[in-house]
């Protein structure tokens, strides 16, 4: 069972992670991502998701033509776990340098 981020760890999320930010009222972070069209936002979807299955970590995420929005949080530590910053992570090493990530 995951282990929820100790108060320290927590704090260095916003140096660690500066592109994720906590989502309101829950326990989890959250990034907005937008690309030039569907398809684009359909194919970093389907990298994600051989990325979770990797990491036997499944995102909560929603997707509307160009934009896709991902949360993470580890429901078995009751919140956020190291597993959720190595799943951002590996996420945010999927983009290019140009991408265009603000939905």
């Amino acid at each position: 069972m995951a282990e929820p981020l100790s108060p320290l760890r927590r704090a260095s999320l916003p140096a660690l992670l500066p592109a994720w930010a906590m989502e309101e009222g829950r326990d989890a972070i959250a990034r907005a991502f937008r690309f030039r069209d569907f398809s684009e936002a359909f194919a970093f979807m389907a990298r994600v998701a051989l990325l979770a299955e990797k990491h036997d970590h499944h995102p909560e995420w929603s997707n509307v033509w160009n934009r896709v929005e991902i949360a993470l949080t580890t429901h078995d530590a009751g919140g956020l776990s190291e597993r959720d910053i190595a799943m951002a992570a590996a996420i945010d090493a999927l983009l290019p340098p140009d991408a265009m990530t603000q939905a």
